[in-house]
């Protein structure tokens, strides 16, 4: 079951920069405000970490 991660926690996860995953996260503003996560939140819900995870393929432990 996937937690609440902070985004450089997920960027490092992925093996990518934090911009980089700003900007993934910017294609999917519209998904990831339904669950909660605006712009400026630094605290990524469960369900945005499940979310980010499927789609881009990150494996979090």
């Amino acid at each position: 079951m996937k937690r609440s991660m902070f985004k450089y926690e997920l960027a490092a996860a992925a093996g990518v920069s934090r911009q980089t995953l700003r900007r993934w996260l910017k294609s999917d503003r519209e998904v990831l405000a339904r669950m909660g996560v605006g712009g400026r939140t630094k605290l990524l819900t469960p369900a945005a970490v499940r979310y980010l995870c499927d789609k881009y393929d990150i494996s979090v432990s």
